[in-house]
Protein backbone atom coordinates (compact mmCIF):
# COMPACT_ATOMS: atom_id res chain seq x y z
CA UNK A 1 0.00 0.00 0.00
CA UNK A 2 2.78 2.25 1.31
CA UNK A 3 4.82 1.37 -2.50
CA UNK A 4 1.41 2.43 -4.08
CA UNK A 5 1.16 5.83 -2.57
CA UNK A 6 3.89 6.60 -3.10
CA UNK A 7 4.84 5.77 -6.44
CA UNK A 8 1.69 7.53 -7.07
CA UNK A 9 2.60 10.74 -5.36
CA UNK A 10 6.01 10.42 -7.43
CA UNK A 11 3.77 10.30 -10.50
CA UNK A 12 1.88 13.56 -9.63
CA UNK A 13 4.62 15.58 -8.60
CA UNK A 14 6.70 14.51 -12.39
CA UNK A 15 3.25 15.36 -13.73
CA UNK A 16 3.13 19.00 -11.36
CA UNK A 17 6.81 19.56 -12.45
CA UNK A 18 5.68 18.86 -16.03
CA UNK A 19 3.00 21.63 -16.07
CA UNK A 20 4.56 24.34 -14.39
CA UNK A 21 7.75 23.71 -16.86
CA UNK A 22 5.00 24.40 -19.71
CA UNK A 23 3.70 27.23 -18.05
CA UNK A 24 6.59 28.96 -17.79
CA UNK A 25 7.43 28.49 -21.36
CA UNK A 26 4.49 29.59 -22.76
CA UNK A 27 5.11 32.81 -20.74
CA UNK A 28 8.35 33.27 -22.21
CA UNK A 29 7.17 32.95 -25.49
CA UNK A 30 3.87 34.70 -25.06
CA UNK A 31 5.09 37.57 -23.38
CA UNK A 32 8.89 37.33 -23.07
CA UNK A 33 9.46 37.55 -19.41
CA UNK A 34 11.41 34.54 -18.32
CA UNK A 35 11.10 32.87 -15.20
CA UNK A 36 12.07 29.38 -16.23
CA UNK A 37 15.84 29.60 -14.21
CA UNK A 38 13.82 30.71 -10.79
CA UNK A 39 14.21 28.37 -7.29
CA UNK A 40 11.46 26.13 -8.50
CA UNK A 41 9.78 25.71 -4.75
CA UNK A 42 10.00 29.24 -4.95
CA UNK A 43 8.06 29.93 -7.96
CA UNK A 44 5.83 27.06 -7.66
CA UNK A 45 4.03 28.64 -4.51
CA UNK A 46 3.88 31.48 -6.62
CA UNK A 47 2.06 30.12 -9.27
CA UNK A 48 -0.98 28.01 -6.91
CA UNK A 49 -1.09 31.00 -4.99
CA UNK A 50 -2.15 32.84 -7.97
CA UNK A 51 -4.52 30.08 -9.02
CA UNK A 52 -6.27 29.78 -5.67
CA UNK A 53 -6.33 33.46 -5.74
CA UNK A 54 -8.22 33.54 -9.41
CA UNK A 55 -10.34 30.66 -8.12
CA UNK A 56 -8.95 27.87 -10.76
CA UNK A 57 -8.51 24.24 -9.82
CA UNK A 58 -5.12 23.49 -11.79
CA UNK A 59 -2.16 24.91 -13.17
CA UNK A 60 -3.31 24.76 -17.13
CA UNK A 61 -5.97 26.52 -15.90
CA UNK A 62 -4.17 29.36 -14.69
CA UNK A 63 -2.06 29.10 -17.81
CA UNK A 64 -5.30 29.34 -20.22
CA UNK A 65 -6.22 32.61 -18.39
CA UNK A 66 -2.90 34.16 -18.32
CA UNK A 67 -2.08 33.50 -21.74
CA UNK A 68 -5.35 35.62 -22.74
CA UNK A 69 -6.44 37.95 -19.88
CA UNK A 70 -3.15 40.41 -19.47
CA UNK A 71 -4.45 41.75 -16.45
CA UNK A 72 -3.84 38.49 -15.17
CA UNK A 73 -0.54 38.33 -16.17
CA UNK A 74 0.06 41.28 -13.84
CA UNK A 75 -1.17 39.78 -10.97
CA UNK A 76 1.18 37.16 -11.69
CA UNK A 77 4.18 39.31 -11.97
CA UNK A 78 3.09 40.97 -8.75
CA UNK A 79 3.19 37.74 -7.21
CA UNK A 80 6.58 36.64 -8.71
CA UNK A 81 8.45 39.97 -7.67
CA UNK A 82 9.62 39.76 -3.95
CA UNK A 83 8.86 42.93 -2.19
CA UNK A 84 10.71 42.75 0.89
CA UNK A 85 12.23 45.37 2.44
CA UNK A 86 13.06 48.38 4.30
CA UNK A 87 14.36 51.65 5.32
CA UNK A 88 18.19 50.34 6.31
CA UNK A 89 17.60 46.97 5.99
CA UNK A 90 20.11 45.12 7.89
CA UNK A 91 21.98 48.09 9.36
CA UNK A 92 25.26 46.69 9.35
CA UNK A 93 25.19 46.58 5.94
CA UNK A 94 25.05 50.62 6.26
CA UNK A 95 27.44 51.05 8.78
CA UNK A 96 30.11 48.85 6.68
CA UNK A 97 29.33 50.85 3.73
CA UNK A 98 29.83 53.91 5.22
CA UNK A 99 32.58 53.01 6.81
CA UNK A 100 34.57 50.97 4.23
CA UNK A 101 32.94 51.93 0.91
CA UNK A 102 32.59 55.85 1.47
CA UNK A 103 36.30 56.40 1.68
CA UNK A 104 37.21 55.00 -1.42
CA UNK A 105 33.88 56.74 -3.03
CA UNK A 106 35.26 60.39 -2.12
CA UNK A 107 38.31 60.11 -4.59
CA UNK A 108 35.83 59.76 -7.46
CA UNK A 109 34.25 63.09 -8.91
CA UNK A 110 31.34 61.52 -10.29
CA UNK A 111 29.65 58.32 -8.97
CA UNK A 112 26.93 55.68 -10.65
CA UNK A 113 25.19 53.41 -8.48
CA UNK A 114 22.88 50.54 -9.71
CA UNK A 115 20.20 49.23 -7.29
CA UNK A 116 19.17 46.14 -8.96
CA UNK A 117 15.63 44.97 -8.17
CA UNK A 118 14.83 47.92 -5.39
CA UNK A 119 11.07 46.90 -5.00
CA UNK A 120 9.32 50.12 -3.86
CA UNK A 121 12.66 51.46 -2.85
CA UNK A 122 13.20 52.16 0.85
CA UNK A 123 17.10 50.91 0.52
CA UNK A 124 17.03 53.29 -2.51
CA UNK A 125 16.10 56.55 -0.20
CA UNK A 126 18.00 54.82 2.42
CA UNK A 127 21.42 55.00 0.47
CA UNK A 128 20.50 58.57 -0.91
CA UNK A 129 20.29 59.52 2.85
CA UNK A 130 23.43 58.26 3.57
CA UNK A 131 25.35 59.42 0.90
CA UNK A 132 23.59 63.12 1.60
CA UNK A 133 25.15 62.83 5.19
CA UNK A 134 28.23 61.80 3.90
CA UNK A 135 28.47 64.77 1.22
CA UNK A 136 28.39 62.58 -1.82
CA UNK A 137 24.78 62.87 -3.07
CA UNK A 138 25.30 65.83 -5.30
CA UNK A 139 27.64 64.08 -7.28
CA UNK A 140 26.48 61.02 -7.31
CA UNK A 141 23.79 59.18 -10.12
CA UNK A 142 21.80 56.05 -8.47
CA UNK A 143 19.73 53.97 -11.19
CA UNK A 144 17.13 51.83 -9.35
CA UNK A 145 15.60 49.07 -11.12
CA UNK A 146 12.96 46.49 -10.96
CA UNK A 147 10.98 44.16 -13.08
CA UNK A 148 7.68 45.08 -11.32
CA UNK A 149 6.01 48.61 -12.74
CA UNK A 150 4.10 48.58 -9.93
CA UNK A 151 6.53 48.42 -6.99
CA UNK A 152 8.39 51.10 -9.24
CA UNK A 153 5.73 53.80 -9.05
CA UNK A 154 5.77 53.55 -5.31
CA UNK A 155 9.33 53.94 -4.94
CA UNK A 156 9.02 56.84 -7.20
CA UNK A 157 6.19 58.44 -4.73
CA UNK A 158 9.00 57.78 -1.72
CA UNK A 159 5.32 57.75 0.43
CA UNK A 160 5.31 55.15 3.08
CA UNK A 161 3.27 53.72 5.65
CA UNK A 162 3.73 55.55 9.25
CA UNK A 163 3.55 52.61 11.47
CA UNK A 164 6.97 51.70 10.20
CA UNK A 165 8.95 55.02 10.83
CA UNK A 166 9.78 53.60 14.46
CA UNK A 167 11.85 50.33 12.67
CA UNK A 168 13.05 52.16 10.68
CA UNK A 169 14.32 55.10 12.70
CA UNK A 170 16.21 52.13 15.06
CA UNK A 171 17.46 50.78 11.49
CA UNK A 172 18.85 54.69 10.70
CA UNK A 173 20.61 54.85 14.02
CA UNK A 174 21.80 51.95 14.00
CA UNK A 175 23.65 52.33 10.47
CA UNK A 176 25.41 55.43 11.72
CA UNK A 177 22.69 57.95 11.04
CA UNK A 178 24.00 61.54 11.61
CA UNK A 179 20.65 63.41 11.98
CA UNK A 180 17.12 62.77 13.38
CA UNK A 181 15.55 60.27 10.78
CA UNK A 182 12.48 62.40 10.91
CA UNK A 183 14.59 65.60 9.03
CA UNK A 184 13.99 63.66 6.20
CA UNK A 185 10.50 63.54 5.55
CA UNK A 186 7.09 65.24 6.78
CA UNK A 187 4.28 63.19 8.39
CA UNK A 188 1.13 63.13 7.35
CA UNK A 189 -2.30 60.82 8.86
CA UNK A 190 -1.63 57.71 8.18
CA UNK A 191 2.13 57.81 6.28
CA UNK A 192 5.68 60.04 5.55
CA UNK A 193 6.48 61.42 2.61
CA UNK A 194 10.34 62.03 2.11
CA UNK A 195 11.61 64.77 0.72
CA UNK A 196 11.65 65.75 -3.06
CA UNK A 197 15.67 66.52 -2.88
CA UNK A 198 16.25 62.72 -2.20
CA UNK A 199 15.27 61.74 -5.39
CA UNK A 200 17.06 64.13 -7.57
CA UNK A 201 19.63 62.01 -8.33
CA UNK A 202 17.41 58.29 -8.90
CA UNK A 203 16.32 57.16 -11.89
CA UNK A 204 13.79 54.77 -11.60
CA UNK A 205 13.18 52.24 -14.37
CA UNK A 206 12.36 48.87 -15.53
CA UNK A 207 14.80 46.25 -15.77
CA UNK A 208 14.54 42.62 -16.29
CA UNK A 209 17.66 40.60 -14.71
CA UNK A 210 17.33 37.74 -16.34
CA UNK A 211 16.92 38.95 -19.68
CA UNK A 212 18.12 42.53 -20.09
CA UNK A 213 21.68 43.48 -20.81
CA UNK A 214 23.83 46.22 -19.01
CA UNK A 215 23.17 49.68 -19.13
CA UNK A 216 26.04 51.48 -18.26
CA UNK A 217 29.20 50.98 -16.44
CA UNK A 218 29.32 51.81 -11.82
CA UNK A 219 30.89 52.55 -9.25
CA UNK A 220 28.52 50.57 -7.00
CA UNK A 221 26.25 47.76 -7.99
CA UNK A 222 23.52 46.99 -4.80
CA UNK A 223 21.41 43.72 -5.41
CA UNK A 224 20.54 42.51 -1.94
CA UNK A 225 18.32 39.47 -1.12
CA UNK A 226 17.03 38.66 -4.64
CA UNK A 227 19.34 36.25 -6.56
CA UNK A 228 17.96 33.99 -3.42
CA UNK A 229 14.66 33.02 -5.78
CA UNK A 230 17.29 31.91 -8.41
CA UNK A 231 18.57 28.72 -9.16
CA UNK A 232 22.48 28.43 -9.36
CA UNK A 233 22.42 28.88 -13.46
CA UNK A 234 20.73 31.97 -13.23
CA UNK A 235 22.62 33.30 -10.22
CA UNK A 236 26.01 32.98 -12.30
CA UNK A 237 24.77 34.47 -15.47
CA UNK A 238 23.49 37.20 -13.81
CA UNK A 239 26.92 37.81 -11.42
CA UNK A 240 28.39 37.90 -14.93
CA UNK A 241 25.79 40.66 -15.67
CA UNK A 242 27.50 42.49 -12.45
CA UNK A 243 30.77 42.08 -13.54
CA UNK A 244 30.89 42.95 -16.98
CA UNK A 245 28.43 46.60 -15.31
CA UNK A 246 31.04 47.42 -12.80
CA UNK A 247 34.27 49.45 -13.28
CA UNK A 248 37.59 47.93 -12.29
CA UNK A 249 37.48 48.58 -8.21
CA UNK A 250 33.92 49.08 -8.16
CA UNK A 251 31.77 47.80 -5.19
CA UNK A 252 28.79 44.79 -4.97
CA UNK A 253 26.68 44.66 -2.44
CA UNK A 254 24.72 41.34 -1.84
CA UNK A 255 21.92 40.13 0.89
CA UNK A 256 22.94 37.87 4.11
CA UNK A 257 22.34 34.82 2.46
CA UNK A 258 24.30 35.53 -1.13
CA UNK A 259 27.51 35.33 -2.06
CA UNK A 260 29.96 35.20 -4.66
CA UNK A 261 32.10 32.05 -3.64
CA UNK A 262 30.10 29.74 -6.10
CA UNK A 263 30.58 31.55 -8.91
CA UNK A 264 33.16 31.68 -12.04
CA UNK A 265 34.11 35.23 -10.92
CA UNK A 266 34.79 34.65 -6.98
CA UNK A 267 38.60 35.40 -7.47
CA UNK A 268 37.81 38.40 -9.52
CA UNK A 269 37.19 40.34 -6.10
CA UNK A 270 38.48 41.05 -2.72
CA UNK A 271 35.99 40.62 0.69
CA UNK A 272 35.93 44.08 2.25
CA UNK A 273 33.07 42.71 4.45
CA UNK A 274 32.75 38.96 4.28
CA UNK A 275 29.84 39.16 7.06
CA UNK A 276 27.67 42.17 5.45
CA UNK A 277 28.74 40.47 1.61
CA UNK A 278 30.54 43.59 0.51
CA UNK A 279 32.92 42.73 -2.63
CA UNK A 280 35.77 45.18 -4.28
CA UNK A 281 36.24 43.86 -8.06
CA UNK A 282 39.75 43.96 -8.44
CA UNK A 283 40.80 42.34 -12.28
Amino acid sequence: MNHTTNSMKSSYEDLEKLEIELFLRAIYEWYGYDYRDYAYQSIRRRIWHRAHAEKLPSILALLDKVLHNSACMQRLIADFSINVTEMFRDPMFFLHFREKVIPLLRTYPSIRIWHAGCATGEEVYSMAILLQEEGLYDRTKIYATDINTHVLKIAKKGYFPLEHMKKYTNNYIQAGGKLAFSEYYTATNNGVQFHPFLTKNIVFAQHNLVTDRSFNEFHVILCRNVLIYFNKDLQKKVQELFYESLRMFGILGLGDKETISYTDRADSYNVISGNQKLYQKIK
